[in-house]
């Protein structure tokens, strides 16, 4: 990865790039990304990358063997004193760091980072309301401490996120990845031309859910709101859409959903996939 200047012209590329559970837990899906986040740096030169990864089943597989009862509310993790522990030390070590070692070794220099390092993402402790969710983050853009991000990027590292952040009283938090990723691609947005990719194990956002080839390619808020009202997207999707849509009217100029394989593709003036854009 070439260094990019301190002073960064205006336009320059940027790409906040997250990877998805269902791939981390997938071995070959997971070395075929990382070829391919190789291939798209090295095509890519003058841009900036982040990496945003999720934790998988990897903590609740560990979490099983060492008695910590997975627990969840409406698909989110309630993040109880033991499942802090745990989630910290699967999603910020052996996760990530085994995603930088395989980066390294294929020509990338990455560095593994958490919210809490550098101060880099802030994050609120989520308030008890009808549910307690323990040690879980909410994160805004604008605590983001752009400033130290890009500094990494301007040295050529390829900042690689876990899933975590911290209240600055001495807690990490457990956040989602999506919203992760969708933060730091606004934060981003006033200095670079941010492309936002979601990836997953589906080729983009599909009409027909039983179909793989019902893509959508280019999704507006009027047809997002006539497939809502229609009940045509299937429910994993949406907190995908509602952080692309929520990015976009941030300032982040465009939001790819798309499959992990077309990562290369998706780097590129020609996507593949469902593309948003701000115009």
């Amino acid at each position: 990865m070439s260094q990019l200047p301190g002073d960064r012209p205006a336009g320059q590329s940027a790409y906040v790039i997250k990877i998805g559970g269902n791939v981390i837990d997938d071995e070959d899906a997971l070395s075929l990304f990382l070829a391919n986040l190789s291939i798209a740096v090295n095509k890519n030169e003058s841009s900036a990358f982040i990496l945003v990864h999720g934790g998988g089943k990897i903590a609740t597989n560990i979490g099983d063997k060492l008695g910590i009862r997975s627990n969840y509310v409406n698909g989110r993790r309630i993040t109880d004193d033991d499942t802090i522990n745990l989630v910290t030390m699967v999603y910020g070590g052996l996760v990530n760091k085994q995603i930088v070692a395989r980066l390294q070794s294929a020509g990338i220099n990455a560095v593994g980072l958490t919210g809490a390092d550098a101060n880099l993402i802030p994050a609120v402790k989520r308030p008890v309301k009808e549910v307690d969710f323990g040690w879980v983050g909410d994160v805004a853009a604008a605590d983001i401490n752009v400033d130290i991000l890009s500094r990494f990027m301007s040295m050529g590292l390829l900042p690689v996120f876990a899933p975590l952040t911290h209240d600055t009283q001495g807690h990490i938090l457990n956040t989602n990845a999506d919203t992760i990723a969708s933060s730091l691609a606004v934060a981003l947005s006033s200095t670079y031309h941010v492309r936002l990719l979601y990836c997953f194990e589906k080729k983009g956002v599909l009409e027909n859910v039983d179909d793989e080839n019902s893509v959508i390619n280019s999704i507006t808020k009027l047809k997002y709101a006539e497939l809502l009202a229609a009940n045509r997207l299937f429910a994993g999707i949406l907190p995908k859409l509602d952080n692309a849509f929520a990015a976009i009217d941030a300032g982040v100029k465009e939001v790819l959903i798309g499959h992990a394989n077309d990562l290369v593709q998706n780097t590129s003036a020609h996507t593949v996939g469902t593309l948003i854009q701000n115009t």
